[in-house]
Order: structure tokens, then C-alpha cells, then sequence
């Protein structure tokens, strides 16, 4: 048997009296509204404002590997944050992606916010431009800091043609150029050398700056990662997810390729330069490189940030008896005779003695511009491919060396 509830037999007793004393009419509209409103236990109250806001950004790029950077979404904006941009600072930068004609959100009273998609940016270093290459975006790029090293043939057009024009940098910044370019973005590099303070003017004058602090990841596919931060700014999400995860995916396949051969040949990188030998340490991403493309590395164990200042004397040991040496100039060195002229001792190396030295400068252009540090930092996987060709070169019988070529 079912028990009307305490409502129910309110409105049958009520229906009662209605027949006897009032019109139809009126019982009626007393039953319907006596069931609309019910009982406190009968119904979930809404709020009164119901309506529902829509998720604007259904694609979404989630990092995986950078440690420089956050991106997160929310329903109307996007919020990135870079962590310590110049490295011996420990404030995090917030900026704040807002589609045009979407209100601000509240709070978030010191984050920059940033129109999106950007329409026209200006950047003040050259690896910025491999990301805008990665996405096919370059026809963005208004200004940049210098022009002399671009290696982008889309990019050096665009120069030609006087759509990008010179910026200036550091203190040579010409501000005055910038508030009448009126960029949509100026994404600065991240360094103790350039000070977020320069562009406080630019910052009150309404034009966002961000820093791109990309060089203090310690591992290749963390700096290429940086390009999702690109793919934000410009809504191509989708795009971006779909091509860098076949980089990454091709990078993991190529790290286990490595990872067969039984001997890890060791390697030495880097040159003696104005009285110091910079090399990588255990933390770096070169180091990471030399790692998944099979070799072993003298200083792995060394962990800090950025690259160790040792003395020639210091490494002469490590170099009389590394199988490989990499990275031996950005340009000025051609043959094994520009070794010599630099120091002739470099004559005494195990690698120079059995022609095993190798620079990555087979991309540098007639402007000086290498390829290496555009289309390279986000291209990884062609790198790391190229390292493993060197070191062990059965491992990839038909790849064809792409930045890397041979001292001779």
C-alpha cells in the first residue's frame, strides 16, 4: 500500500473544499500551484542566476615535460604561469589569455593580461622564431630585437619585404618605436641580463610583455615544449598537440634505439674561449643528449644550472681520451687547421687523432644565422637523431646528418 505524503493529502483536501465553495475555474489554478511549489522536501531550489557559461577552449594542451611554465584553462580564459624567468629570481610571472570582448576575470590584480589569439607579436630572441615556424604562424611577427641572425627563409622574406623591422634590445630598446608598433605581445627572453624592469614603460603604455625563459630546461623535449605556450597564444591547441606529440613520440623511439648498442662511447663537448672552457653538467639538456643518443659523459654527475667554467688544463685530461668531440665552435671553425690555429693542443685528442669532431653548424647561413637554435629547439628528435648517427652510426644507416657535420 502506498502513503500519500503529508503534500498530497493537503491538495486532496483542499480540492474538497474548492469543489464545494469555489468556481472550477479556481480550483484549477489552486491545485496547479499547490503542485508547482510542493514542499521544502519535494524540490531542489536553484540559484537564481542558472545560466551556464561555455567552456570556450574545448582543445586543451596539458604539459608534460617543461618545468619553466604552467597552462591552465578555465571557462572564458587561459592562465599561464612562468616560474623564476630569470633564473635567480623566485617570482612567478602571470599572465592571463583573454579571447577579445570576453570581460576580465576577477582577481588577478598583478597578472598581464594578453588579447588572444595574438595578431602581432614582436620577439627579441631568434629561437622564439622556430616556434612561430613549428605552427606556420610567422605572418605574426612584426618586430624583433635584431635581424641579422634568422635563419627562416619565411621570416627573411617577410624582413625583405619591411613587415618586420629592427626593435633594438637592452638598452638600445627603442620604446618609442614599440608604443607606435603597438604589438599585441613582446615576448622577451628570459636572462639575468635582460631585466623585466626595462619594459615597464611599455607596460604602462598597455603592451604585455612575456618572458620566454625556455633555456633553463634541462632536458630537449622540456625547451621544445615551450611551443604549446606559442599554441596558446594563438588558439592552435589542436595543432600543436597533434605535432608535438609525434616529436615526442619519435624522440622515445629513438632514445630506446640507443639504448641497444653495448658500448657508450664518451664524449666531449664544447671549446677553450677567452681563458675558459664552458661544458655542460649533469643537469643539462645537452648532457640529456649525449645520454639517449648512447654515450657517457665525463662531468654527468656535476649537477647545477647552466654550464660548468673549467680551465683548459682542467679538461686536456677528459680530451686525450674521449672517443667523440662535439659543439666545437658556432660558425668559425670549417677544418681540423681552425682547430690547430685556436691551440695546438688540441692536436693531442683521441677524437681529433681518429677524425671524429663534429660541430652542430651545418645550418648556418650567409648572415651567420644557424638553423640549430630555430628550427632545432623544436625539433629534437632530428638532433638527438643526428647524435646517434655520429656515435653510433649503425644504429641509423640512412639518416643523413642534418645539423651536424664533420670537422675535417
Amino acid at each position: 500500500m502506498i502513503t500519500a505524503s503529508p503534500t498530497n493529502r493537503l491538495a486532496n483536501r483542499l480540492a474538497t473544499i474548492c469543489q464545494t465553495f469555489f468556481r472550477p475555474t479556481l480550483f484549477v489554478l489552486i491545485i496547479v500551484q499547490l503542485v508547482s511549489c510542493g514542499s521544502d522536501a519535494d524540490r531542489t531550489d536553484k540559484p537564481a542566476n542558472t545560466a551556464e557559461v561555455d567552456d570556450l577552449f574545448p582543445v586543451k594542451s596539458s604539459i608534460d615535460y617543461a618545468q619553466g611554465f604552467s597552462l591552465t584553462y578555465h571557462d572564458t580564459y587561459k592562465l599561464i604561469q612562468i616560474y623564476s624567468p630569470f633564473e635567480t629570481s623566485s617570482d612567478t610571472a602571470t599572465y592571463v589569455l583573454l579571447p577579445r570582448g570576453q570581460a576580465k576575470p576577477p582577481g588577478y590584480t598583478d597578472g598581464q593580461i594578453i588579447e588572444i589569439p595574438i595578431q602581432r607579436l614582436v620577439t627579441m630572441s631568434s629561437m622564439h622564431l622556430g616556434l612561430l615556424g613549428f605552427l606556420q604562424a610567422e605572418d605574426i611577427l612584426i618586430g624583433m630585437g635584431d635581424l641579422k641572425y634568422v635563419s627562416s627563409p619565411k621570416i627573411l622574406n617577410r624582413i625583405k619585404e619591411e613587415k618586420i623591422v629592427a626593435v633594438g634590445r637592452d638598452q638600445m630598446l627603442n620604446e618609442e618605436l614599440l608604443v607606435a608598433m603597438h604589438p599585441g605581445l613582446i615576448m622577451a627572453m628570459g636572462s639575468p641580463v635582460s631585466k623585466i624592469g626595462q619594459y615597464h614603460g611599455l607596460r604602462e603604455a598597455g603592451i604585455p610583455v612575456m618572458v620566454n625563459s625556455e633555456w633553463l630546461e634541462t632536458s630537449p623535449l622540456a625547451r621544445a615544449e615551450w611551443v604549446k605556450l606559442m599554441a596558446a597564444l594563438l588558439n592552435k591547441e589542436a595543432e600543436v598537440n597533434t605535432r608535438f606529440g609525434a616529436v615526442a613520440k619519435e624522440y622515445h623511439r629513438l632514445s630506446a634505439l640507443a639504448k641497444g648498442p653495448i658500448d657508450r662511447p664518451s664524449v666531449l663537448c664544447g671549446l677553450h674561449s677567452r681563458d675558459t672552457w664552458y661544458v655542460p653538467d649533469g643537469d643539462s639538456y645537452m648532457y640529456q643528449y649525449i645520454r639517449d643518443a648512447g654515450g657517457s659523459y665525463h662531468w654527468a654527475h656535476i649537477k647545477a644550472t647552466g654550464s660548468l667554467p673549467l680551465s683548459f688544463e682542467q679538461v686536456y685530461p677528459v680530451g686525450l681520451k674521449a672517443d667523440f668531440w662535439i659543439n666545437v665552435g658556432s660558425g668559425n671553425i670549417e677544418n681540423r687547421s681552425d682547430l690547430l690555429a685556436k691551440d695546438g693542443r688540441y692536436a693531442d685528442f683521441k677524437a681529433f687523432q681518429r677524425d671524429r669532431v663534429y660541430a652542430f653548424t651545418k645550418r648556418v647561413n650567409d648572415r651567420g644565422a644557424n638553423d640549430y637554435w630555430e628550427s632545432g629547439a623544436v625539433n629534437p628528435q632530428v638532433i638527438l637523431a643526428d647524435l646517434i648517427k655520429i656515435l653510433h652510426p649503425e644504429v641509423l644507416p640512412d639518416h643523413e646528418l642534418f645539423y651536424y657535420k664533420p670537422i675535417q
